[in-house]
């Protein structure tokens, strides 16, 4: 049976010495929808439009450097301790989205104090602008030839040539399939239900879905983590406080609803 061979250039243009990435292009193009998903929130809902490009700055530190971190001290944290500089070597990959998630939150507590908004109220809505840029994140990493499923005999096993010649499963596609999705879910929720007036709700659904997705799909996921994992993979063990949380939140935003 023949399956599609992958072999994308990961160079999207180059021109008088600028080069730009797939990868890159991706993550910019995940960056800015999530902003108007934000923005088409603001609008609705009468807030200060002016101040959502101190969100975006703060959100874009925080994931970058939520990412980085959590890669460092989760996937390889030996290599990275040894060798601590290689911290701040962003350019030669490693990024964590449990980390990313995390930063995003603590940038997102911090622009609340300033504009004094209840901080669940931004977490829903965060949450559904959030699914659409891991959209086009794990679109990134397809583009990439990255984050490999393990190789697979399924029909729609990929080759990504850039690696090696074994069909795989496509996980970054079932990821950012997963993601659109929930997208598609959150913002049905947010528009034809009450749900948004739950403060935590909806980011409590956030979080039981994409988590449980995230715990799934790791199961046919080439380990990214340096050392020996049992049971569980570092991505899953890592899922699961993010899980348990979005079902407290929902139970919270019912019991005060009582």
């Amino acid at each position: 049976m023949e399956h599609l061979v992958w072999d994308l250039n990961p160079v999207l243009v180059s021109f008088m010495g600028l080069t730009v990435h797939w990868y890159g292009a991706l993550f910019a193009l995940a960056i800015a929808t999530g902003f108007q998903v934000m923005k088409h929130f603001y609008k609705k809902e009468g807030l200060d439009l002016e101040s959502l490009d101190n969100l975006l700055v703060y959100c874009v530190v925080g994931i970058i450097v939520g990412a980085r971190l959590a890669h460092c001290v989760f996937y390889d944290p030996a290599y990275y301790f040894a060798n601590p500089l290689k911290i701040l070597a962003i350019w030669e990959g490693g990024l964590a989205s449990h980390g990313g998630g995390l930063g995003a939150i603590l940038a997102l507590y911090y622009y609340q104090r300033q504009v004094k908004l209840p901080f669940l109220f931004l977490l829903d809505r965060l949450a559904i602008a959030t699914a659409i840029f891991g959209f086009f994140v794990r679109m990134a990493n397809f583009a990439n030839s990255e984050i490999l499923g393990e190789p697979t005999t399924q029909p729609w096993g990929i080759i990504f040539k850039r690696v090696d010649m074994l069909p795989r499963h496509p996980a970054q596609l079932y990821e950012s399939l997963a993601y659109l999705v929930i997208f598609i879910g959150l913002y049905a929720i947010y528009k034809y239900t009450n749900m948004k007036q739950k403060h935590g709700a909806i980011f409590g659904v956030f979080l039981v879905s994409v988590f449980s997705a995230r715990i799934a799909i790791e199961s046919v996921k080439v380990s990214q983590a340096a050392y020996h994992e049992s049971m569980l993979s570092a991505g899953q063990w890592l899922s699961l406080p993010f899980l348990l949380t979005g079902v407290v939140l929902l139970v919270m935003a019912y019991r005060k609803q009582r």
